[in-house]
């Protein structure tokens, strides 16, 4: 419950924040979004461009994760998978608040989630991000990057984003590690708290789920 509460009152205050305290929103927000979604990066910070990208790799990063967990939930975990595509930790942050604890996986793996628990997609999303990061970093510029986090709201909220996605993620790995059966975790929690990267090495290097099996329970034949 203590949990519940925790994640339900930072999704308020990240709301509250990012729509009352945030700087405000520029005139040329809405093309600037456009140009980065259609790939037009003529003239835009790569630092921005990095970040945004991988804001989109985060919602496949926790996905690999919720549509396996949301397998033994009441509440559909698309409901809050895909609209983080959009919306980051704001989609994220209702799930942990409503979600109940869950350790095993009903049923077998269908195509999807076989794709999503693959080592190979954990890879490809590492070496996408590291393509992305690296971009950045070497291209970017930190001043102009500063002065847009401080006067832009959508700058300033997306990073914010990126920082909570950071956070919470290893509030789903307790269970996650419980349906795979690791006996000694300690090393991959660890892991899992780098930013970033943490939560892809863990995709990368995390054991095959594991299915239920169906007991098969005789009844006793009466006499």
């Amino acid at each position: 419950m203590l949990r519940k509460i925790a994640f339900g009152l930072l999704w308020l205050g990240f709301i509250t924040y990012a729509f009352v305290f945030a700087p405000p929103d520029q005139p040329d927000t809405f093309e600037l979004i456009k140009n980065l979604s259609t790939g037009q990066w003529q003239g835009i910070n790569p630092l921005v461009i990095a970040l945004f990208n991988i804001m989109g790799v985060f919602p496949m990063i926790y996905s690999a994760v919720l549509f396996i967990d949301g397998r033994g939930q009441k509440i559909p975990a698309w409901l809050f998978a895909i609209p983080s595509f959009a919306v980051g930790a704001f989609a994220i942050l209702p799930y942990l608040a409503l979600r109940e604890s869950n350790k095993q996986f009903p049923g077998k793996k269908d195509f999807f989630i076989k794709l999503l628990d693959s080592r190979f997609t954990g890879i490809a999303l590492t070496l996408g991000t590291i393509v992305l990061v690296g971009y950045g970093l070497l291209a970017g510029d930190w001043g102009n990057f500063v002065k847009q986090w401080q006067t832009s709201r959508f700058i300033h909220v997306m990073s914010l984003d990126f920082c909570v996605l950071c956070l919470i993620f290893p509030a789903l790995l307790g269970d996650d590690l419980a349906r795979r059966q690791v006996k000694n975790p300690q090393l991959l929690w660890l892991i899992s708290f780098i930013p970033l990267f943490g939560s892809l090495i863990y995709l990368s290097v995390r054991p095959p789920l594991l299915e239920a099996e169906a007991v098969s329970i005789k009844q006793p034949i009466a006499n």
